[in-house]
């Protein structure tokens, strides 16, 4: 019972920490190759696209998607869609998706004279499930040792933490006062009941 205790607390977290790292925002420093746009109709991967525009999607078989293309430092290359979150969540509230591209667009570079920018994102880039990261915003950066500190991310984390942990007390705090002692209460009555009918079975019939 221990260990599957412990394995539904390590599942349990692992979620949280899934879920966490997928809709937080991160920063990647890149250059930007290119930009296009491109039909896309969302299958089995959906849930890892925006639902802004499911509606018009569902209604057509499919929708149109910016996508940007962009390398690192290291040469690798890196794919984000550009699409609006709108209302939805993650709650990015984004609304700018054509002034995005025209901005990505304007901002493509070449390996001999690289414009580095550092883009705003949240969600994986996975090949297998065709999964992009969306792109929430571009600003420009010295160059690829810039180093961003995700503030945002970091108090987000600490609020959360904060909760987590105050409602953790106050479950100790309500368990000690009102289950424990019912729980005391009945082991007590349990054992009561177990020493009166050990007692009665042991005691010797009457001629």
């Amino acid at each position: 019972m221990k260990y599957v205790k412990w394995t539904v607390l390590v599942l349990l977290w692992a979620v949280v920490a899934a879920f966490l790292h997928y809709t937080l925002p991160q920063h990647d420093i890149v250059r930007i190759t290119d930009t296009y746009e491109k039909r896309e109709t969302p299958g089995a991967n959906r849930w890892f696209w925006s639902q802004a525009g499911s509606s018009s999607a569902a209604a057509t078989g499919g929708r149109d998607v910016f996508f940007i293309q962009t390398r690192r430092a290291d040469d690798s290359v890196m794919v984000y869609r550009n699409e609006d979150t709108g209302w939805g969540w993650p709650p990015y509230f984004k609304f700018d998706t054509s002034n995005l591209q025209a901005e990505a667009n304007d901002r493509r570079s070449t390996g001999a004279e690289p414009d580095w920018v550092a883009i705003k994102h949240y969600g994986w880039r996975n090949e297998v499930l065709s999964i992009y990261p969306n792109a929430v915003s571009i600003r420009p950066v010295a160059g690829p040792e810039v180093r961003i500190i995700p503030w945002t991310s970091i108090a987000l984390l600490v609020v959360l933490a904060a909760v987590f942990w105050a409602l953790y007390v106050r479950w100790r705090r309500f368990r000690k006062r009102r289950i424990d002692p019912v729980l005391e209460d009945m082991g007590d009555n349990l054992d009561d009941a177990g020493g009166r009918l050990r007692g009665f079975f042991r005691r010797s019939p009457k001629d």
